[in-house]
C-alpha cells in the first residue's frame, strides 16, 4: 500500500522553509503524493457544520488560514521531481471550471504529468456567500463542471452546454501531459459523493475512517461502481485517517478494507519538526511492511 502525505497548509506555520524540507522528505523517502486542501476563507462564526468534528467546528485557531492549494502545489512542484501533487480537495463548485482547467493544465504540464486533482462539493456555506456563488445546485455543478474540464484538457475544441454552466466552442492548450486527463479523486462521505466516485472518479477520498469503517464505506461503493459498469480496480482508494494515531494496526487494516493508499495527516509546524515527522511516518511504515 502506498504512502502519501497529508499537509495542513496552514498559515502562519507554513512557510517556504517548511514546504522546502516537506519537500526533500518526500522524495527521499519515496512517499507516494503530498495532499493538500482548501479554504479560501474562514469565519469567527458561521451556522455550517463541519462533517469531521463532534462539535461541527473546523480545527482553525484565529488568525490563521490555509494557503491556496494550486498556487501551493506549483511551489512543490519547482521544487519535486518524483511525488505527486494532489488537491483534497479542490471546492470545485465555487470555482470557475474553465480556470481550474488551466490552471491544472499547466500545473500538469510544469510537473511533468505529477497532478492528481481531488474534488469537493464544499460544506461551508458562508464560504460560497462571500465568493457569491449559489449555494443550491452545488452538487449538480459540481458533476457538470467536471465535463466542461473534461472538454478543455481532452478536445481540441471544446464546447459544453448544462443547465449550471454553457460553454461555447474555444480551445485551450497546454493540454495536460497525463492523458486523457490527470486523475480526479472525489472526495466525501454521502452517497452522492459515492455515485460520484462510481460514475466519473480515478479515485475515492475518505477521510477520519478506522478500518472498519472503510470497509463499511466500500460496500456502500461497490453497488455504485456495478450500476456505472465499474470495479474497484478502476479507482484508487485513499484513505486519510485525520487525526486519528496511524498505527502500524490501522495501516494493515486499512490494506484488508480495501485501500490503495494512506495520507498521513502530516504534523510539522517547524522545520525542526518535518524530519521528527518523517522519522515517525516511516517507522509505522516499517513495522507495518513486516508484520
Amino acid at each position: 500500500m502506498q504512502f502519501d502525505l497529508w499537509l495542513p497548509t496552514a498559515s502562519p506555520m507554513t512557510t517556504p522553509e517548511l514546504l522546502d524540507a516537506v519537500a526533500v522528505g518526500a522524495e527521499e523517502r519515496g512517499l507516494g503524493t503530498i495532499w493538500v486542501g482548501e479554504h479560501v476563507v474562514l469565519f469567527p462564526e458561521y451556522q455550517s457544520s463541519y462533517p469531521y468534528a463532534e462539535d461541527g467546528r473546523i480545527p482553525a485557531p484565529p488568525g490563521s488560514g490555509l494557503l491556496e492549494p494550486l498556487v501551493t502545489l506549483t511551489y512543490l512542484a519547482a521544487r519535486t521531481s518524483t511525488v505527486r501533487l494532489g488537491t483534497a480537495m479542490l471546492l470545485l463548485p465555487q470555482r470557475n471550471p474553465v480556470y481550474v482547467a488551466k490552471e491544472v493544465s499547466t500545473l500538469d504540464w510544469l510537473s511533468g504529468g505529477r497532478v492528481d486533482l481531488g474534488i469537493g462539493v464544499g460544506w461551508l456555506k458562508e464560504e460560497f456567500d462571500a465568493l457569491n456563488v449559489p449555494w443550491p445546485q452545488r452538487g449538480k455543478r459540481t458533476d457538470e463542471y467536471i465535463g466542461v474540464l473534461r472538454t478543455l484538457w481532452v478536445d481540441d475544441t471544446s464546447s459544453f452546454h448544462g443547465d449550471t454552466y454553457d460553454l461555447a466552442p474555444c480551445e485551450m492548450f497546454p493540454k495536460p501531459v497525463q492523458q486523457p486527463h490527470p486523475p480526479l479523486h472525489i472526495g466525501g462521505e454521502t452517497p452522492a459523493a459515492l455515485r460520484r466516485a462510481a460514475a466519473v472518479g480515478q479515485g475515492w477520498h475518505t477521510f477520519n475512517r478506522s478500518p472498519a469503517e472503510l470497509a463499511a464505506g466500500l460496500a456502500e461503493l461497490d453497488p455504485h461502481l456495478e450500476a456505472a459498469g465499474r470495479t474497484r480496480r478502476d479507482l484508487r482508494i485513499t484513505v486519510c485517517p485525520y487525526f486519528n494515531a496511524l498505527t502500524p494496526e490501522w495501516v494493515e487494516g486499512y490494506a484488508e478494507a480495501g485501500a490503495d493508499a494512506v495520507a498521513a495527516l502530516f504534523f510539522a509546524f517547524t522545520t525542526d519538526d518535518v524530519a521528527r515527522a518523517f522519522d515517525d511516518l516511516e517507522a509505522c511504515r516499517e513495522v507495518a511492511q513486516k508484520s
